[in-house]
């Protein structure tokens, strides 16, 4: 049969047993603090990726089907396929025109070449938009 632990060990020896389990448990849980933290934010992601496909993607010629508060749809074709997207543009306020609904019609768009289907129309340092009217 199985003896209580304090049979096999003194009193001196458990109390390192804990604080060693203290230590360890206290070094995890810094680790998954330090992993949290380390993490992007979603916005995060979504700028980094408007970033790269300023910076990577090609161009193409596209149509801007409607505006609804802070998404745009737009249309494109690469390659003979045609693609139908979306993009928010909540984090882009500053850059938008102050008449959004003039700039429904023809835009450009950047897309990524090796996934056609992940484009944008607007970014911090770009725009596909064909207007003219900086936002006041």
């Amino acid at each position: 049969m199985n003896a209580p632990l304090a049979n096999f060990l003194s009193s001196g020896e458990i109390s390192w047993v804990i604080l060693g389990s203290a230590v360890v448990a206290g070094l995890a849980g810094w680790g998954v603090y330090v992993y949290i933290k380390s993490r992007p934010t979603p916005a995060e992601l979504e700028r980094r990726r408007r970033t790269a496909l300023h910076t990577k993607g090609k161009m193409a010629d596209a149509t801007l089907v409607e505006y609804r508060e802070n998404i745009i749809m737009y249309s494109y074709a690469v390659g003979g396929v045609h693609y139908t997207a979306c993009q928010d543009l909540a984090d882009l306020q500053s850059v938008l025109p102050a008449e959004m609904w003039k700039t429904i019609g023809p835009v450009s768009v950047k897309y990524d070449p090796r996934n056609p289907a992940n484009s944008i129309v607007l970014s911090e340092a770009w725009s596909g938009l064909r207007t003219t009217e900086p936002r006041n």
